[in-house]
């Protein structure tokens, strides 16, 4: 794939689809410079010479897949400071063990059987099935995650994953009759490595599941939040099925949850053809909205620069009536969403967040102070702006004692509202 270097010493702008190859790209979003979302600031650092880069999204006419038209090395962007541990979001942890018990039901998974996940994270998906005595191996290249993986029974390899890594697998005779990729295809840069990767590594009748943010959703939503440096790329049914036929799978299911990061899906592909009728309905769906075409992406950008304006101007007229605010989730997409609005310590006190990992350290960009969640009661802020917006009902219910107390969340997409 074609990328031109700049003057960025660690990023290069891409020239061609991470996908297909097609240079016949077209950004659609700019957001302007941001760090990099994930790289927390320690307390009393000099935040000085904290690195920003351009984030935006483009549109390939050939395969349909949005992706950054830059990038910056994954090895650069996941390492062994990556704060992100799974398992601090009971959403999701739920929604994995559902997945796994379904998964160990429907392909008859047992003790010969074998289940990997590639970027396995803190063990937090895996778990459920060396609980029931299925043997599993956890991919991560984050050293942090995979220890605290190891600690709860699951073997993890601190290794990034391709072709080369699952032909090495498959030389030790490891076939895996599941391959999960939760929330990770989206973090690859080269994507037909990674895919050509677990089609190796898969046995001749084994699935495959990927799952992320579906980027209809994105569009719809106006989530432009989700996008940030370490997501690559964003995908529709139609980039997904084009990919895997390109490495030698079938998409053969999908699964909608309109609860998970805003809006996921879940794609079954496997070496063998049998598409559902499901599958075929979201591919046609597709076609039917236009999302194959550059038209249905060419309008988000004026959307989003809307929100971000309204967003501001709420936060300064709560302010100039002396109102406290603060912030819930130092999350990623927290990061673009303040960076993007121009918001800092000027308009917000502090971020509260669950993850210890987080903590007493400054988000990247608007240099909040991350703190536990106990300071809510402690401090009191008579708004609260859900960062983690996909977590609101949870939120709600973690802290319905700051809500009892007169506090008011402000969730700021699609539109920045009360709620």
């Amino acid at each position: 794939m074609n990328r031109q270097a700049t003057d960025e010493q660690t990023g290069q702008q891409v020239l061609e689809c991470r996908s297909c190859g097609s240079s016949s790209v077209h950004q659609f979003l700019e957001l302007g410079n941001s760090p990099v979302a994930n790289r927390l600031i320690p307390l009393g650092a000099d935040v000085s010479s904290e690195q920003k880069f351009p984030l935006g999204l483009m549109f390939c006419d050939e395969c349909t897949l949005v992706q950054l038209p830059f990038e910056l090395p994954a090895d650069a962007l996941f390492d062994e400071n990556y704060p992100y541990f799974t398992s601090f979001a009971q959403t999701l942890v739920d929604h994995a063990a559902t997945h796994a018990r379904n998964l160990i039901q429907q392909r008859g998974l047992n003790s010969a059987s074998l289940v990997v996940e590639v970027a396995s994270n803190d063990g937090y998906l895996l778990r459920n099935f060396a609980e029931q005595g299925i043997p599993v191996l956890g991919i991560d290249p984050s050293s942090g995650p995979a220890a605290a993986a190891e600690q709860v029974g699951v073997p993890t390899l601190v290794e990034f994953f391709g072709e080369d890594l699952a032909t090495k697998l498959v030389a030790q005779g490891k076939r895996a009759d599941v391959i999960l990729a939760n929330n990770v295809m989206a973090h690859v840069p080269e994507l037909n490595d990674f895919v050509k990767g677990m089609a190796t590594l898969l046995s001749d009748d084994g699935v495959i599941t990927v799952e992320n943010p579906y980027v209809g959703d994105l569009i719809e939503k106006a989530a432009f939040d989700t996008v940030y440096h370490e997501h690559y790329c964003y995908f529709s049914c139609s980039a997904v099925d084009q990919l895997f036929q390109r490495n030698g799978l079938f998409l053969n299911h999908v699964e909608y949850f309109p609860n998970i990061h805003g809006g996921s899906c879940r794609w079954y592909g496997s070496k063998k053809p049998g598409r559902s009728a499901e599958a075929q309905r979201y591919l046609d769906d597709e076609a039917s909205k236009g999302m194959d075409a550059f038209s249905y992406y060419s309008e988000f950008g004026v959307r989003v620069n809307s929100n971000l304006q309204k967003l501001r101007e709420m936060l300064q007229t709560l302010k100039q009536g002396g109102a406290s605010i603060a912030a819930y989730g130092a999350a990623a997409k927290g990061c673009t969403l303040l960076n993007s609005a121009g918001i800092g310590l000027e308009l917000i006190d502090f971020v509260v967040d669950k993850n210890v990992h987080k903590q007493g350290h400054l988000l990247p960009g608007a240099h909040l102070p991350i703190v536990g969640t106990e300071q809510l009661l402690a401090k009191q802020p008579e708004y609260l702006l859900l960062l983690a917006w996909n977590f609101a009902e949870e939120i709600a219910k973690q802290e319905h004692e700051y809500l009892s107390l007169g506090g008011k969340f402000i969730v700021p997409v699609p539109e920045p509202k009360f709620l």
